[in-house]
């Protein structure tokens, strides 16, 4: 019997496999040479791996991957089934952060991890990273890819609750850096130097790819609607995270001030995040002046077709792919002044930043947009060219699909 990873090597009854003269797993000899190797992606919502994750796992099947996901199931199996990749539903939620609760997930990934076999697990985001993490080294996965998609909620909040988590989250992170055959993937520099600090030593171990990436051929230069007032678009969930109230009130500061403006709300509530907005609170926004609760739209492109400014005043991103889609369709965008936002909106080449949480600052903006035809049409035409060089789906794919490799190798 082969080896399930090399630091079995040394255990009684494992034969040592051999590949130009270094030793390594049977599984990872099939990786790079024998039959398909078995990537799984462990992700928190089947909408979520088709929004962020879909262009990465397509790209890696294209390279010659068995490509699964293991996910919670809402609405979208059967469109994941009918995209040709293996679907592993899972029980888990996540707004269940009990200890009893982190126990059960653990341990119905490690039977799904020992049932399968994979040679690489993705796990997107912070929860399936530890979770997942955990898992996956207890059923030594040969291979472990962790996206720390955004700091998230735990690492920004300043609640006894996620004060006390931290800790074990730390622990695990720096366990899965500290792994031979383990990377961790951030979005920005400021993410990569936020783990960099919790584990210095493990540089090598801190991979940077810039987002989820869009398809620039589907989404494709707009042209500004003739229509006013102008209109600002915001896409995304209608979490108090994302900046959404502190929206709403620079709306009205501007209406207030005389300003012609209108915006569009284009998304749900999340009701498994603690920040989601009440619907109570959202059905209130439906009465306001020029404001449209357009709710989820599925072609992002109805959305910027009508709109001339994309808005995201979020308190903390890894990288927004609603700000991606924005400036792909080539729309000026106005930003919170925050890391993840930073690296779509470009001050002053596609973009105004405000800093986060400032609704009077957020106000500005949007009345010097409104106002200023020139400097809106001059942002508009720079938004494109930040995202074609290196920010594609195409661009992106092809790194996580290398990253694959040699996190295999």
């Amino acid at each position: 019997m082969c080896c399930q990873d090399v630091d079995d090597r040394d255990k009684p009854g494992h034969d040592e496999c051999k590949e130009n003269g270094t030793l390594t797993s049977c599984r990872g000899l099939t990786a790079m040479g024998g039959a398909a190797p078995k990537l799984i992606y462990l992700v928190t919502e089947d909408w979520a791996f088709l929004t962020h994750r879909l262009p990465m796992a397509e790209a890696a099947r294209a390279a010659g991957f068995d490509v699964a996901v293991a996910t919670r199931v809402a609405k979208d199996a059967e469109r994941i089934r009918a995209l040709g990749f293996a679907l592993y539903p899972l029980a888990w939620r996540r707004s269940a952060l009990s200890a009893f609760a982190g126990v059960r997930d653990i341990w119905e990934i490690y039977r799904l991890y020992r049932r399968e076999r994979p040679d690489v697990v993705h796990h997107v985001a912070l929860k399936p990273m530890i979770y997942g993490g955990i898992a996956a080294m207890l059923a030594r996965v040969p291979a472990i890819v962790s996206s720390l998609t955004g700091a998230g909620y735990l690492f920004a909040a300043s609640s006894f609750k996620a004060r006390l988590m931290r800790f074990p989250v730390t622990v695990v992170l720096r366990a899965l850096l500290a792994r031979r055959r383990s990377v961790v993937v951030v979005q920005n520099e400021e993410l990569q130097a936020f783990v960099l600090r919790l584990a210095p030593r493990h540089a090598d171990k801190v991979a940077l790819i810039r987002g989820s990436g869009v398809d620039t051929a589907q989404l494709v230069s707009l042209p500004e609607p003739a229509a006013r007032p102008v209109t600002l678009a915001y896409v995304g969930r209608l979490i108090a995270d994302k900046g959404v109230r502190t929206l709403i009130d620079a709306h009205q500061a501007a209406l207030r001030r005389g300003v012609a403006v209108r915006l569009l709300l284009a998304g749900t509530p999340d009701p498994e995040n603690p920040t989601s907005i009440p619907a109570a609170e959202i059905e209130a926004w439906r009465r306001l002046p020029q404001v449209t609760l357009l709710g989820y739209v599925a072609d992002v492109r109805q959305v910027w077709a009508a709109a001339h400014v994309a808005v995201l005043p979020s308190l903390h991103e890894g990288l927004p792919k609603s700000l991606l889609e924005a400036a792909a369709c080539g729309r000026p965008i106005i930003a919170s002044d925050i890391p993840g936002c930073r690296a779509v909106a470009r001050a002053n080449i596609n973009a105004l930043l405000f800093p986060a949480g400032d609704a009077a600052a957020l106000a500005d903006a949007i009345e010097r947009l409104v106002r200023d035809d020139a400097l809106r049409q001059r942002l508009a035409a720079a938004s494109r060219g930040v995202v074609e060089p290196d920010l594609s789906a195409a661009t992106v794919g092809a790194a996580t699909v290398a990253l694959y490799r040699r996190v295999l190798s």
